[in-house]
């Protein structure tokens, strides 16, 4: 086997090259998969390169895997909320007995999902596991199930996001029509959403559920298409609602009330934040067409109540003796929605936007937020646009206390400042690296 694994010490491409000429037996890959991702994380990488070095090896490697899982593979895919809803489902579903596999955050496209797959499979590339959930990114997901159909599926919404990566917003749509096309047995859709809505007339309906919102809940999620004044269809009033459906009816607080089983039922939540009630409801509703007439009520809402916030979505730390909430941003709505959630007096804000590959290059969005709910000031604002971020609060006359790019120096002194609660506004890339920089104050779980 160190023939296999020794030129990874030294270059890690030298696996492919000694494997793909030599002939070998699936437990061979699997040890090799094993090996590369070990010396992946000793050099400090990620989580594609043993996905990659195992698609060379064998490309059926994932599909033969997932395909032993009693109940199957779920998909959970959308622009906002993939994340926290994918931890929501994996809970939910482990409360009912199950045991779930899933991807770990950040590793949401096919060779992140091999990685995890190495890692929690035994030498015969058995999961010792009953189902599969698995967030995937909309591009990702419309490839991954080219080769492995769901069983179900989970999307959760169409916004305006990466358009410089994935082009038009009903390119997005498209892809997750892809996903849907696939799925063989159920589909959950968010029936406040048009597009996703619109995908309804490609699908069969008997395998439709969906999750949405009252009206009184509705007005505290406006849609894109309602944030630039274009007109799209009303949702689908309460008479026209079927009962398998899940509706979040109403809020206060940390405490959700959602329409389930033709009941009002009122959950108390650890997470905070109205798109994370909403993603509640999702969660919920996928759940309740897995298990079917199996599932048990009670376990379902506990399980609810005890989910925590995953990783820089409201994720909350204890930094000498100060609370730091992270919060990430991505788009016009999520933005508008995380501000709307959360009470800005008496709290020190920090932004930070970046706009590498994985946020987006193009940070024209900013303007179509409004920040008139920070109006006592914001204290720090950085990142690689930290001077952009500054010119758009000074549009809306929002006093800033510092600008300074480099995010070490400035969570330095936005730390070190009043000894008021802090949170921060961040995109992806600035979330990973405030996380890092916060491991030097606090003990936080490995994101990726």
């Amino acid at each position: 086997m160190l023939y296999y694994i020794l030129p990874c010490l030294f270059k890690p491409w030298g696996i492919i090259e000694v494997m793909s000429n030599t002939h070998h037996k699936r437990p061979h890959v699997l040890l090799a998969g094993k090996a590369v991702r070990r010396l992946s994380r000793l050099r400090g990488g990620g989580s594609a390169l043993p996905g990659l070095v195992i698609e060379k090896l064998d490309p059926r490697f994932l599909q033969r895997t997932l395909a032993n899982l009693p109940h199957g593979v779920v998909v959970i895919s959308g622009t906002n909320g993939k994340t926290t809803t994918t931890k929501m489902v994996v809970a939910l579903l482990e409360g009912q007995g199950l045991r779930v596999f899933t991807n770990p955050t950040g590793s949401n496209f096919k060779r992140g999902i091999i990685s995890a797959v190495i890692e929690k499979s035994d030498l015969r590339s058995t999961l010792p596991y009953d189902i599969a959930v698995l967030e995937l990114d909309e591009a990702h997901g419309a490839l991954f199930v080219c080769d492995i159909a769901p069983r179900f599926c989970l999307l959760l919404n169409v916004m305006r996001d990466q358009l410089d990566r994935f082009g038009e917003i009903d390119t997005t749509k498209n892809m997750l029509a892809t996903i849907a096309m696939a799925t063989r047995e159920g589909v959950v859709l968010n029936g406040e959403d048009k597009r996703i809505r619109e995908l309804t007339q490609r699908l069969d309906k008997k395998k439709l559920r969906y999750f949405g919102l009252s009206q009184k809940s509705r007005a505290f999620f406006p849609n894109d298409d309602e944030l630039y004044d274009i007109s799209g269809p009303p949702s689908p009033p309460p008479s026209q609602r079927n009962e398998d459906d899940v509706i979040l009816e109403d809020f206060n607080g940390q405490t959700a009330y959602f329409s389930f089983n033709k009941k009002r039922l009122p959950v108390k939540l650890r997470l905070s934040g109205a798109y994370n009630f909403f993603n509640a409801a999702a969660a919920l509703a996928l759940v309740r067409l897995i298990c079917g007439e199996k599932l048990n009520e009670k376990r379902l809402f506990d399980a609810l109540s005890a989910v925590e916030p995953a990783f820089g979505r409201g994720e909350k730390l204890l930094v000498n003796g100060c609370s730091v909430e992270l919060i990430l941003v991505k788009n016009p709505s999520g933005f508008r929605l995380a501000l709307g959630s959360y009470e800005p007096q008496n709290t020190d804000i920090m932004i930070a936007i970046n706009d590498n590959y994985a946020d987006g290059r193009d940070m024209s969005w900013l303007w179509d937020v409004s920040f008139s709910s920070l109006a006592h000031g914001v204290t720090m604002v950085s990142g690689i646009r930290a001077y952009d971020m500054a010119l758009r609060l000074q549009y809306d006359e929002i006093k800033i206390g510092h600008t300074e790019p480099n995010l070490s120096r400035a969570l330095k002194l936005f730390l070190h400042g009043s000894q008021k609660p802090k949170r921060i506004f961040c995109t992806y890339t600035a979330m990973l690296d405030l996380r890092k920089e916060l491991k030097k104050y606090t003990t936080l779980e490995r994101a990726l």
